[in-house]
Protein backbone atom coordinates (compact mmCIF):
# COMPACT_ATOMS: atom_id res chain seq x y z
CA UNK A 1 0.00 0.00 0.00
CA UNK A 2 2.89 2.17 0.90
CA UNK A 3 4.22 1.79 -2.71
CA UNK A 4 1.53 3.08 -4.47
CA UNK A 5 0.66 5.85 -2.02
CA UNK A 6 4.17 7.18 -3.16
CA UNK A 7 3.53 6.54 -6.67
CA UNK A 8 0.25 8.29 -6.54
CA UNK A 9 2.27 10.82 -4.85
CA UNK A 10 4.93 11.59 -7.50
CA UNK A 11 2.38 11.24 -10.05
CA UNK A 12 0.09 13.66 -8.79
CA UNK A 13 2.94 16.05 -7.95
CA UNK A 14 4.23 16.11 -11.78
CA UNK A 15 1.07 16.53 -13.34
CA UNK A 16 0.58 19.87 -10.53
CA UNK A 17 4.25 20.51 -10.80
CA UNK A 18 2.87 20.96 -14.84
CA UNK A 19 0.08 22.78 -14.14
CA UNK A 20 1.61 25.54 -12.19
CA UNK A 21 4.41 25.89 -14.56
CA UNK A 22 1.53 26.30 -17.33
CA UNK A 23 -0.39 28.60 -15.19
CA UNK A 24 3.12 30.78 -14.71
CA UNK A 25 3.05 31.23 -18.13
CA UNK A 26 -0.23 32.07 -18.90
CA UNK A 27 -0.03 35.11 -16.62
CA UNK A 28 3.20 36.07 -17.24
CA UNK A 29 2.30 39.05 -19.92
CA UNK A 30 2.88 42.78 -19.94
CA UNK A 31 1.69 44.91 -18.61
CA UNK A 32 1.53 43.61 -15.54
CA UNK A 33 -0.79 44.26 -12.53
CA UNK A 34 -0.50 43.83 -8.64
CA UNK A 35 -3.10 40.63 -8.29
CA UNK A 36 -1.41 38.79 -11.16
CA UNK A 37 2.43 39.57 -9.99
CA UNK A 38 0.76 38.47 -6.19
CA UNK A 39 -0.77 35.05 -7.98
CA UNK A 40 2.95 34.33 -10.18
CA UNK A 41 4.69 35.02 -6.34
CA UNK A 42 2.58 32.14 -4.94
CA UNK A 43 2.40 30.21 -7.74
CA UNK A 44 5.89 29.84 -8.60
CA UNK A 45 6.65 29.04 -4.19
CA UNK A 46 4.18 26.30 -4.91
CA UNK A 47 5.81 25.32 -8.11
CA UNK A 48 9.35 24.89 -5.84
CA UNK A 49 6.77 22.87 -3.17
CA UNK A 50 5.46 20.69 -5.42
CA UNK A 51 9.52 20.16 -7.33
CA UNK A 52 10.07 19.15 -3.90
CA UNK A 53 7.61 16.96 -3.39
CA UNK A 54 8.22 15.23 -6.81
CA UNK A 55 12.15 14.75 -5.78
CA UNK A 56 11.09 13.23 -2.53
CA UNK A 57 8.36 10.77 -3.91
CA UNK A 58 11.24 10.17 -6.60
CA UNK A 59 13.80 8.97 -4.20
CA UNK A 60 11.60 7.14 -1.90
CA UNK A 61 10.81 5.27 -5.08
CA UNK A 62 14.15 4.65 -5.82
CA UNK A 63 15.35 3.26 -2.76
CA UNK A 64 12.69 1.80 -1.01
CA UNK A 65 9.68 0.93 -3.84
CA UNK A 66 9.06 -0.08 -7.43
CA UNK A 67 12.29 -1.66 -8.83
CA UNK A 68 15.13 -1.20 -6.59
CA UNK A 69 18.14 1.30 -6.91
CA UNK A 70 20.16 -1.40 -8.98
CA UNK A 71 17.41 -0.92 -11.92
CA UNK A 72 17.42 2.27 -11.96
CA UNK A 73 21.28 3.42 -11.45
CA UNK A 74 22.00 0.77 -14.14
CA UNK A 75 19.62 2.60 -16.40
CA UNK A 76 20.86 5.29 -18.80
CA UNK A 77 17.20 6.64 -19.45
CA UNK A 78 16.69 7.24 -15.76
CA UNK A 79 20.00 9.27 -15.66
CA UNK A 80 18.57 11.06 -18.33
CA UNK A 81 15.58 11.92 -16.68
CA UNK A 82 17.47 13.37 -13.51
CA UNK A 83 19.57 15.39 -15.64
CA UNK A 84 16.51 16.71 -17.20
CA UNK A 85 14.73 17.40 -14.16
CA UNK A 86 17.76 19.00 -12.69
CA UNK A 87 18.31 21.22 -15.81
CA UNK A 88 14.50 21.95 -15.37
CA UNK A 89 15.42 23.59 -11.60
CA UNK A 90 18.53 25.51 -13.25
CA UNK A 91 16.26 27.09 -15.69
CA UNK A 92 13.32 27.90 -12.98
CA UNK A 93 15.90 30.20 -10.98
CA UNK A 94 15.58 33.13 -13.29
CA UNK A 95 11.70 32.77 -13.15
CA UNK A 96 12.29 33.00 -9.19
CA UNK A 97 14.63 35.17 -9.00
CA UNK A 98 12.31 37.58 -10.88
CA UNK A 99 9.37 37.10 -8.85
CA UNK A 100 11.15 37.37 -5.65
CA UNK A 101 12.70 40.43 -6.47
CA UNK A 102 9.20 41.48 -6.88
CA UNK A 103 8.31 41.26 -3.08
CA UNK A 104 9.16 44.51 -1.73
CA UNK A 105 7.35 46.23 -4.48
CA UNK A 106 4.42 44.30 -4.30
CA UNK A 107 3.96 44.19 -0.31
CA UNK A 108 4.14 48.48 -0.78
CA UNK A 109 1.39 48.04 -3.30
CA UNK A 110 3.15 48.90 -6.75
CA UNK A 111 3.28 46.56 -9.60
CA UNK A 112 6.34 45.58 -10.80
CA UNK A 113 7.31 46.33 -14.02
CA UNK A 114 9.51 44.16 -15.98
CA UNK A 115 11.78 44.72 -18.70
CA UNK A 116 11.39 43.31 -22.16
CA UNK A 117 14.55 41.83 -22.23
CA UNK A 118 13.61 40.47 -18.80
CA UNK A 119 9.59 39.53 -20.37
CA UNK A 120 11.40 37.63 -23.16
CA UNK A 121 13.97 35.74 -21.38
CA UNK A 122 11.46 34.78 -18.40
CA UNK A 123 9.04 33.67 -21.15
CA UNK A 124 11.27 31.62 -22.84
CA UNK A 125 12.95 30.39 -19.92
CA UNK A 126 9.31 28.86 -18.56
CA UNK A 127 8.26 27.48 -22.54
CA UNK A 128 11.62 26.06 -22.36
CA UNK A 129 11.23 24.42 -19.09
CA UNK A 130 7.69 23.30 -19.94
CA UNK A 131 8.87 21.14 -23.66
CA UNK A 132 11.58 19.77 -21.17
CA UNK A 133 9.04 18.17 -18.53
CA UNK A 134 7.02 17.12 -21.43
CA UNK A 135 10.65 15.03 -22.24
CA UNK A 136 10.68 13.49 -18.89
CA UNK A 137 7.28 10.55 -18.64
CA UNK A 138 8.31 9.38 -22.14
CA UNK A 139 11.76 8.46 -20.84
CA UNK A 140 9.80 7.07 -17.90
CA UNK A 141 7.43 5.18 -20.06
CA UNK A 142 10.50 4.16 -22.13
CA UNK A 143 12.10 3.04 -19.08
CA UNK A 144 9.48 1.16 -17.51
CA UNK A 145 9.47 -0.60 -20.68
CA UNK A 146 13.24 -1.90 -20.37
CA UNK A 147 14.85 0.22 -22.75
CA UNK A 148 17.88 2.35 -21.66
CA UNK A 149 19.34 -0.76 -19.54
CA UNK A 150 23.36 -0.40 -19.29
CA UNK A 151 24.86 -3.48 -20.02
CA UNK A 152 27.84 -4.34 -17.78
CA UNK A 153 29.92 -6.38 -20.42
Amino acid sequence: MAAALVAYLHYLSIFALFALLSIEHVLFKAPLDLSRARSLMITDIAYGICAGVVLATGVARVLWFAKGTDYYLGNSLFHAKVGLFILVGLLSILPTYVFFNWRNAVQAGQVPEPSPRQLRLVTWTIRLELLLLLVIPLLAALMARGYGVINAG
